[in-house]
């Protein structure tokens, strides 16, 4: 039987938990459709979900239709229990996302719409209370398009065929199209399939369940793979691990990530069924595991890349009579279900957590009496800076008291925004590779902050050089604490900014208002105006988060509540006032002890510590970065003898049975053999088409919209570039997952266009490719990716950076108009034209 993850997702109050309802009866898993206004739902079993009449943890139940068994998992709707959702998505094969015929597509639709494309989820839309909407179907089709011009109804067949390319042809040519066709565009995300109805009247689910079933696709991995997505707590305080796994099979008593199951839980709403065995695709609840965390991963699953977080920061206060000991223990138990909470405890007592929003607020606070017994306030709101440096620097961390030895450098070099963090080890010493990967974990491992106020970094590029360790003193710890040195070290001889938070907003207010609003936003730059029709204007825009949170009430208040403000899109951006804000919070990095940016040498037996800004005279090896500035400086020629380069070679591989240069063309007199003059091969260059598209920004604008237009504008660019340099031209754009791709190449005027065929990467057909012509040509290979370079150039070929290339491109294209212009100079048109003006 087939076996399908299945989710809910949606903006507040679409109904997502009615139609859970609805499908569960419609399948028979129920007797009595429950409703969430009346506390009888199925799902929305939790005291507090059913007092406020939301759901606030995301649910599983399952249930069978046909030949396909489904595990059903309503998420969260409300934007403060957001993150809920998000992690979710990580185990699903299908979402569901619900709108509202009443509301149509809202701002937090959008968010969800977008991180379902970042995590490449098949997604089906179902219309929901069309009983109650004034809109008809095709008002509401074109108000869709906003989010996918894919999004269609499968029974119109001539919108669905312009969907996707096999689609097509199939429809021309049979009249027809094929139901595995149809799944496949739908699993490639090229459909999106829509579905009209009502879940509290059972209209349309029959029909959504009746799609599901014939054009979902299950995923299945060859090896035991999954994600632990959720950690919760039993009402008996029994810590649950919820795995969804999508290969292998997993056993009562197995270990897993290193510790042993008790128990399996198969959930269905609140209540659960023991299992011994459980396979790809199903979704249970570990118990005995206790250092699990949400979002990790075994076998080949893909680490989840979570997205959405929270903007700002509170201070907790216990009550005077807590039992401060176990209310930090509950506390740490939250922090683990709600990863987002980043529950800090500072100086003993001084708690700070991270919420969402004021629904968030209130929850926390009935949650921890309900579930501890115990009173908290929430209260002093600070918005959640970040922090990122604007130059390159080597970090350098050594750790050497007694009996200890590690030494680490790291090139600290800024991001483009919105980048995050990003790691990669290019390690040039003789590091082995335990303690690089090592270093690697630790520099993953723990949230690094920056020195101007303890903030966060972000944006950032974090590269391993290289490192030293003691053949006999080196302990695994002593890489911790070099590597979380070198990181302080290189921030504290950079440059920092602060940055804050931002979200585009929309502004939807009486016309007579405009500007009034204006005047308020002067500091974020001028709001655009969207829409005006003399009476209600909408105004669009972005702003800090911190003054469009406060700006909610302020707005009520000014339109006398007919007013509305929504946010979308989070991003973080520099502080207008960095000085004063970093003066008011006070932070000073070299008193914070926990992040120390300082680096501890031995001397006679004894260790002492070196401030960050001495490191660079006490290390052990010198900086790489300046060994690179310096290395053309220094630059020997040397003559190596066949006999040296043979016996190096045998020495390494064994004995060769291969023949020198001076069996054929005898010895040099010289005592050693001059190098033979030849003829340069031509150059052929391939060029990974869509690697450079992503690299390069004009053309990743373009391809945001339409990737036909960036490809067809690349192939223009690299046809008047290899006239210009006049090599062989190979453009290789990737199909493997276009099924039935056969593979082709053509030609296009000067250069040679390669289509890749299904299953094969441009990857593969370059490294094939660089193998076949490197005997003809000298071959060059353009692209960013770094795995790819490494493989080239063992093949013998050339690399280049998709920025080189563009740089090169850039370069050409002056070069030509410079050529141009002196071959066809001005011709003056009167006798005064050259004297100078005045």
């Amino acid at each position: 039987m087939k076996k399908i993850v299945m989710g809910f997702v949606a903006h507040v109050d679409a109904g997502k938990t009615t139609l859970s309802e609805s499908m569960l009866y419609e399948s028979g898993k129920i007797r009595k459709q429950g409703r969430v206004d009346d506390r009888s739902s199925f799902l929305d079993y939790d005291e507090l979900e059913r007092q406020r009449g939301i759901t606030i943890y995301s649910k599983v139940s399952s249930f069978d239709t046909k030949d396909t068994h489904y595990t059903l998992i309503d998420t969260p709707g409300h934007i403060d229990f957001s993150g809920e959702m998000e992690r979710a998505l990580s185990v699903l094969d299908v979402a569901v996302l619900i709108i509202s015929a009443n509301d149509g597509v809202q701002s937090h639709t959008k968010t969800i719409w977008k991180l379902l494309r970042d995590y490449h989820i098949p997604t089906v839309i179902f219309v929901n209370k069309m009983d109650l909407s004034h809109y008809a179907q095709e008002e509401l089709c074109d108000h869709l398009k906003q989010l996918s011009g894919n999004i269609v109804s499968l029974d119109d067949e001539e919108a669905l065929a312009m969907c996707d390319d096999r689609l097509l042809d199939e429809y021309m040519n049979d009249g027809h199209m094929q139901e595995a066709t149809i799944a496949q565009a739908i699993g490639h995300r090229h459909v999106f399939p829509v579905i009209f109805g009502s879940a509290l009247k059972n209209e349309g689910t029959k029909e959504l369940m009746d799609l599901l079933d014939r054009y979902t696709l299950m995923r299945e991995d060859d090896v035991l793979s999954g994600i632990v997505y959720k950690i919760a707590h039993d009402d008996k305080g029994e810590r649950l691990s919820f795995v969804r796994l999508s290969g292998g099979h997993l056993h009562v008593k197995d270990e897993l990530l290193g510790e042993k199951i008790n128990q399996m839980r198969q959930y269905n709403g609140e209540k659960y069924q023991l299992s011994e065995d459980m396979g790809p695709g199903d979704v249970f609840a570990l118990t005995g595991l206790k250092e699990t965390q949400a979002g990790m991963c075994f076998g080949n699953y893909q680490v989840p890349h979570y997205e959405l977080e929270p903007f700002m920061h509170y201070a907790l206060h216990l009550s005077e009579n807590s039992q401060k000991t176990q209310m930090l223990k509950n506390l740490r138990e939250l922090s683990e279900e709600e990863p987002l909470l980043h529950i800090k405890i500072e100086d003993g007592d001084h708690i700070t957590v991270s919420l969402m929003g004021e629904v968030q607020i209130e929850i926390l606070k009935e949650l921890i009496k309900d579930r501890f017994g115990e009173e908290v306030t929430i209260d002093s709101r600070q918005v959640a800076y970040k922090e990122t440096i604007t130059k390159a620097v080597e970090g350098v961390g050594h750790f050497e008291p007694l009996r200890h030895y590690a030494e680490v450098h790291l090139l600290l070099e800024p991001g483009e925004k919105g980048s995050g963090l990003q790691f990669e080890n290019a390690c040039e010493s003789s590091l082995s590779p335990h303690y690089q990967r090592l270093i690697m974990t630790h520099l993953q491992e723990v949230e690094h902050v920056g020195v101007l106020t303890g903030s966060p970094i972000t944006d950032m590029k974090i590269t391993l050089l290289g490192g030293r360790s003691h053949e006999k003193h080196t302990e695994g710890g002593d890489f911790r604490e070099a590597t979380y040195r070198a990181v302080r070290q290189g921030l504290m001889m950079s440059e920092s900014k602060l940055l804050e938070p931002y979200e585009h907003y929309e502004i939807t207010m009486p016309s007579s208002l405009i500007s009034k609003v204006f005047y308020d936003f002067e500091d974020y730059g001028v709001p655009a105006i969207t829409n005006d029709d003399g009476t209600q204007a909408v105004l669009s825009g972005s702003a800090p988060v911190s003054f469009l949170y406060d700006y909610q009430l302020k707005l009520l208040n000014m339109t006398k509540g007919s007013g509305q403000i929504s946010f979308s899109d989070p991003f973080y951006d520099q502080v207008l006032n960095e000085k004063e804000v970093i003066d008011a919070i006070g932070y000073h990095p070299e008193d914070d002890l926990l992040h120390p940016a300082g680096s501890i040498f031995c001397k006679h037996g004894a260790g002492y510590h070196v401030p960050y800004d001495e490191v660079y005279e006490h290390m052990h090896l010198p900086l790489y970065t300046r060994q690179k500035e310096l290395a053309p400086l220094h630059h020997r020629a040397y003559n190596i003898s066949d006999e040296e380069v043979k016996r190096v070679y045998e020495n390494t591989y064994g004995k060769q049975e291969r023949k020198l240069a001076k069996d054929f063309y005898g010895a040099s007199s010289k005592g050693h053999i001059e190098a033979n003059v030849s003829q340069s091969k031509p150059v052929c260059l391939l060029v990974d088409g869509y690697n450079v598209i992503f690299a390069w920004d004009k053309l990743k604008k373009i391809a945001q919209s339409n990737l036909g237009a960036a490809r067809d504008s690349l192939i223009d660019i690299m046809a008047s570039y290899q006239g210009y340099k006049g090599y062989t031209l190979i453009l290789v754009f990737d199909a493997y997952k276009v099924e039935g791709q056969l593979g082709s190449l053509e030609k296009y005027h000067n250069i040679y266009i390669v289509y890749t065929k299904e299953a094969q990467t441009a990857d593969a057909y370059i490294e094939k490719a660089t193998k076949h012509l490197s005997s003809e040509y000298r071959v060059m290979v353009a692209t960013s990716d770094n795995l790819e370079q490494k493989i080239v150039v063992g093949h013998g070929a050339l690399r280049l950076s998709s920025r080189e290339l563009l740089k090169d491109v850039e370069a050409t294209n002056r070069q030509e108009q410079e050529d141009f212009n002196r071959r066809n100079p001005k011709m003056h048109n009167t006798m005064m034209e050259d004297f100078p003006k005045e």
